[in-house]
């Protein structure tokens, strides 16, 4: 059976780009930033703790749940470690 929308030969596909070293693979590229470039944020405010939808809420809950994966993997390590000891 045909396909329902054909692709003429004569087109080319369109450049896919390559993930750079910290994008999954399978994930959307980037945005494209506007010609003035991206907007610089001091340390101070980056690391401020402030609630919402907001880019410093979400380093903070990415910090939050790798301490919480970290000290949850260690408790069942050493739990594990002295069940076996016995």
């Amino acid at each position: 059976m045909a396909p329902a929308n054909p692709v003429p030969y004569e087109s080319t596909p369109e450049p896919t780009p390559t993930p750079s070293a910290g994008m999954p693979v399978g994930a959307a590229p980037p945005a494209v930033v506007s010609s003035s470039g991206p907007e610089l944020v001091s340390q101070e405010e980056l690391n401020s703790w402030r609630r919402g939808f907001t880019p410093q809420a979400e380093i903070w809950n990415g910090r939050l749940a790798m301490l919480g994966l970290s000290v949850g993997l260690t408790v069942l390590l050493v739990a594990r470690l002295t069940a076996h000891a016995n």
